[in-house]
């Protein structure tokens, strides 16, 4: 089935987060900010460890901020923790309006593995750990990494859920979940934000989408870029991109944006002119033609 378009979608610049933090719906993702190769290319890139000068990492933290960016996400697991040391290096304190994201529920046992690992008495470790890092008292969002199926959704949540009471957390969320999982876990708590893998040509989670616009929810989706393929499109993305004048990632995160309000993209990138290139995609407008084009086309076209 075609998502259908929320013609106002693109229009809006911002989404109130958890109903009350304004956040502008271009973020940024932190992940790429790890050099696991050495050689800043990021090829077969493993988030193993930060930057050996961590100079150029510094710099664009800071211009995203600069440059209006409200949204940085994170992780535990992004090289070990290095990742939200960096974050706490680049920008702390904490600009006004500047909200960090973070996760927990992964184990790193080597470079190449990520383990869930849903246990209550480790999640809660592991927001310590991340508040340490962070320089801060309360993490704005902190999201379940994964679900762990060794552990009821009602345990693995409610750990969260007793970090958000003790005042170290202001609002939660998941990733990668179905609609039944998200329920499942609103059961216990409210839930803020579902960060899920969708892009152009990753679409399973649309009902994740629909369910969380209506619900009020942040839907973020990671490699909304699908790791720079989209920056490269041809067919009709790159159709679309030469009517517009724009290139073609601007176009398929401006598609995202289309899709529906509640959707907030958080490319990630090392190059300070490839995002600002990114935050200039909440600019370009789509009609209805070209998003349904984009939408109806053959995935091989549309990336």
């Amino acid at each position: 089935m075609t998502p259908t378009p929320d013609t106002t979608a693109s229009a809006e610049e911002s989404f109130l987060l958890g109903g009350e933090l304004p956040v502008r719906r271009i973020g940024l993702g932190a992940m790429r900010l790890t050099d696991a190769t050495g050689d800043g290319t990021q090829a077969g890139a493993h988030i193993w460890r930060a930057p050996a000068d961590p100079s150029a990492a510094i710099a664009l933290l800071r211009h995203a901020v600069d440059a209006g960016v409200q949204l940085i996400d994170t992780a535990d697991a992004y090289a070990l923790g290095q990742s939200e040391e960096l974050i706490a290096q680049a920008l702390h304190p904490y600009p006004a309006g500047v909200v960090i994201a973070t996760k927990i529920g992964n184990l790193r046992p080597s470079p190449t593995e990520w383990v869930p690992l849903g246990h209550p008495g480790y999640l809660k470790q592991q927001a310590e750990l991340s508040l340490r890092r962070l320089r801060v008292e309360t993490i704005d969002l902190l999201q379940l990494h994964r679900l762990d199926p060794a552990y009821p959704i009602a345990d693995q949540v409610g750990a969260l859920a007793e970090l958000r009471e003790q005042g170290k957390v202001k609002h939660i969320g998941l990733s990668e979940v179905t609609v039944a999982q998200l329920e499942d876990a609103r059961q216990v708590t409210p839930i803020a934000a579902v960060q899920n893998l969708y892009n152009l040509t990753a679409r399973d989670h649309d009902p994740v989408i629909d369910h969380t616009a209506a619900a009020g929810i942040a839907f973020i989706p990671f490699f909304p870029l699908a790791i720079g393929e989209h920056t490269r499109a041809v067919g009709v993305v790159q159709q679309v991109a030469t009517e517009l004048g724009a290139p073609p990632g601007q176009v398929a995160l401006a598609w995202l944006l289309h899709r529906a309000a509640n959707v907030l993209p958080i490319p990630g990138t090392t190059d300070i002119a490839h995002l600002d290139q990114n935050l200039a995609a909440a600019g370009v407008r789509l009609t209805p033609e070209q998003y349904e084009r984009i939408a109806t086309a053959p995935s091989v076209d549309a990336a």
